[in-house]
């Protein structure tokens, strides 16, 4: 819900200055909108049908406003939480669930790279963070890091594979750094 009053007032949580911002956020706006409209419709809806039962009505109607502002939220974390790049190296995020951060010295290879994984599936040392069931950048390390799951759930990964709505020019602006390190 931090992300809804960081979303208003149009800031971006973790852009530093001389930070490069590089949204995902663009491919999963219509679903989080379209959802947005239905729950709203459904709370309207069932606001109505149980106006002559008031507490009924009062049992009800908080978990349909709940559900709007929730799904609301999620995507507000999306677009203030963006993936970084900058100096101190690369952070790769999906809203607040995941922040791993890349030194720009680990990264030997950066690609436009489109793919559709399998959510079912995944690669040994493979890091696939999809949004809208597709990554569009590959970031291949020289070693590996541990990428921490919003559970703890900890993950040895050599290659990182991320959406980014503009990914042309986020492999820019990460190969402008990376002559810098090497």
């Amino acid at each position: 819900m931090r992300s809804l009053g960081l979303w208003v007032a149009r800031r971006r949580d973790g852009v530093g200055r001389g930070d490069t911002a590089v949204g995902y956020a663009r491919a999963q706006a219509p679903t989080s909108y379209g959802l947005v409209f239905v729950f709203a419709v459904e709370t309207v809806g069932v606001s109505f049908l149980l106006a002559p039962y008031p507490v009924a009505h009062l049992v009800m109607l908080p978990p349909g406003l709940y559900t709007v502002f929730l799904v609301l939220g999620l995507h507000a974390a999306a677009v203030t939480r963006p993936h970084v790049v900058g100096p101190g190296g690369v952070r790769v995020r999906h809203r607040a669930s995941l922040d791993l951060r890349i030194p720009l010295e680990l990264i030997a290879r950066v690609a436009v790279d489109v793919r559709f994984p399998d959510a079912n599936r995944s690669e040994d040392g493979v890091l696939d963070v999809a949004v809208a069931s597709q990554t569009s950048l590959t970031l291949t390390l020289v070693r590996p890091v541990t990428a921490v799951s919003l559970w703890g759930e900890r993950r040895r990964v050599r290659t990182v594979r991320c959406h980014a709505d503009d990914p042309r020019a986020a492999v820019a602006a990460i190969r402008a750094l990376l002559p810098a390190v090497q």
